[in-house]
């Protein structure tokens, strides 16, 4: 098959690996398939790597593609970031990419890794590893190895453990081959554990989790990627040791969340955070939603209909370009129903306001995980509005219901039609057509509302500076009131001309004022009775 050898480093079978022992035949049709498509893979990189490994080369030293490049490129999935790693020092990797890149970061040396880019191409090289963790801090001293066995087996997952080594070295002339021999590595039985898309740990799973607790996240997050399961064995590490990710800081766990939510099948993950417990410890709202039953009785919970609504909310997102704030809020926008789950006497459910108790859980949640406030602001305003289309029966949406249903959502309105549309799981094909066609009757309003005044900038027919010179206010609360109530004239009636909003302004202004003197009057009404029982 091309360059490539498919060879066993046979040093690193041992007791340490017995189930690693076999040969390895690649002679079913899938498997050839998929070594074809990393060659190709590798093949559009060889006008970099090839002069790349010849640097190493001819300094005596070993190049290796490895980890989650050739696992993509195994997965014909390989982007524009290429992993390495060496025998060679920091300082020897260094000096090579500055001759050989045109640009070099040098701010991960301390650990073994220099960056760099070339063409494009994003490159990160790192010196052979055997780290030593303490068991306490997932931050481990670092220990330059000497072999590729050792650099692999301290790596998080099996598929993760590859690797593929590139020799171009020149001929006695100092010519740079034609092409470059690629050569397989795969001690830990990576391949075969791609093949059967199971996530697996090179050594023992409890002392990997224990390590480095963030790989028990990193676990949900492949699933969600690459639609894999984990191995029994690992599900019992993560069972067992999901208290374990207290150990990480908030932002790095939320890190995971989003490249888990961002997967092609973020209900794995999430769904294994839940069934595993980790969920209990990241994000304790998602869990007891497996305690409330759907009002409709089709799902078995709340948690089932949620997933649902995920899957649904992804169906309507543009081909390539996955929406992380739609894909949250389609996730948590039931997390209020737990708090609210009321039963009535003929036995029914009812979760009165969950989407008020589910905003406020949201904005909580969020901002211990110090997602951004603009992050934090946009779901839990999704999951407030989740609901406000239901509150309207057929005919009831008047063009002041249209107006603030368009105001609060904002620049949120495209995702919130998406929100509803994917929030109908009933399995009830009249009721689901009808929900179906009222929504479709909401936003032909609004683009008919649309077509005559601007309701994407729905604002007072009088600005700041008019209401303080037809009133005579200086800048104060005064003047924020009347804004307000200006606005919600606008809400309610639309535009209005120059004219009826001065004498709506003024009308108020004067109502105002009459209400003012007329507290006033009590208040001093009620200081003189005091005075006079004194």
């Amino acid at each position: 098959m091309g360059y490539w050898a498919f060879l066993w480093n046979i040093e690193v079978f041992n007791d340490t690996f017995p189930r690693r022992v076999e040969s390895f035949p690649v002679t079913q049709p899938q498997e050839i398939e998929v070594l074809a498509r990393a060659e190709a893979s590798f093949s559009a990189l060889m006008p970099i790597i090839q002069p790349l490994a010849a640097e190493f080369n001819t300094r005596g030293h070993h190049l290796y593609l490895v980890g989650g490049s050739v696992r993509d490129a195994l997965l014909g999935r390989l982007g524009n970031d290429v992993d390495f790693t060496t025998d060679a020092r920091p300082e020897t990797i260094l000096e090579i990419l500055e001759h050989f890149a045109d640009t070099t970061w040098d701010t991960g040396i301390e650990y073994g890794t220099v960056s760099a880019e070339k063409s494009g191409q994003q490159i990160e090289i790192t010196t052979f590893r055997s780290d030593i963790y303490d068991g306490e801090s997932r931050n481990p001293e670092v220990v330059f190895g000497d072999t590729l066995a050792g650099d692999l087996v301290r790596r998080d997952f099996t598929i993760n453990a590859m690797a593929v080594e590139i020799t171009s070295s020149p001929d006695a002339a100092g010519n740079t081959p034609a092409a470059a021999e690629l050569e397989f590595f795969d001690p830990m039985g990576g391949f075969a554990d791609l093949m059967a898309g199971v996530i697996d740990t090179p050594a023992a799973p409890d002392q990997s989790f224990v390590d480095d607790p963030l790989r028990l996240l990193r676990a949900a997050r492949f699933s969600s990627q690459l639609g894999f399961t984990v191995s029994d064995r690992v599900r019992s590490a993560m069972t067992d040791l999901a208290s374990e990710i207290q150990r990480i800081t908030v932002e790095r766990v939320q890190v995971e969340l989003d490249k888990m939510l961002l997967g092609a099948q973020p209900w794995l993950g999430i769904d294994l955070m839940v069934t595993t417990g980790l969920a209990d410890y990241v994000f304790p709202e998602l869990p007891r939603l497996q305690l409330a039953q759907d009002e409709h009785h089709q799902h078995k919970d709340v948690y089932a209909h949620s997933l649902q609504v995920l899957r649904q909310a992804m169906d309507q997102e543009a081909a390539g370009e996955p929406d992380l704030v739609l894909r949250w809020a389609a996730l948590v926008h039931d997390i209020g129903k737990p708090d609210t789950r009321e039963f009535t006497e003929d036995g029914r459910v009812s979760f009165h306001q969950h989407e008020v108790v589910g905003a406020k859980l949201v904005r909580n949640r969020m901002r211990k995980l110090k997602y951004s406030k603009a992050m934090v602001r946009d779901v839990s305003q999704l999951v407030y509005l989740h609901m406000r289309f239901h509150g309207f029966s057929e005919g009831q949406w008047t063009d002041s219901a249209v107006r603030r249903y368009v105001a609060d959502a904002g620049d949120l309105l495209p995702r919130l039609h998406k929100l509803v549309r994917a929030d109908c799981t009933t399995r009830n094909k009249r009721k689901a057509a009808w929900l179906r066609q009222m929504y479709a009757q909401l936003e032909e309003r609004i683009t008919d509302l649309a077509a005559k005044e601007d309701l994407a900038k729905v604002r007072p027919d009088l600005d700041g500076k008019e209401i303080m010179a037809i009133l005579g206010l200086q800048p104060g609360p005064d003047v924020g009131k009347a804004w307000s109530y200006l606005k919600e004239v606008r809400l309610e009636r639309g535009p209005l001309d120059r004219d009826e909003a001065i004498k709506v302004l003024t009308t108020w202004w004067a109502d105002q004022q009459d209400q003012q003197g007329q507290q006033e009057q009590q208040d001093q009404q009620i200081h003189q009775v005091q005075q006079d029982e004194r």
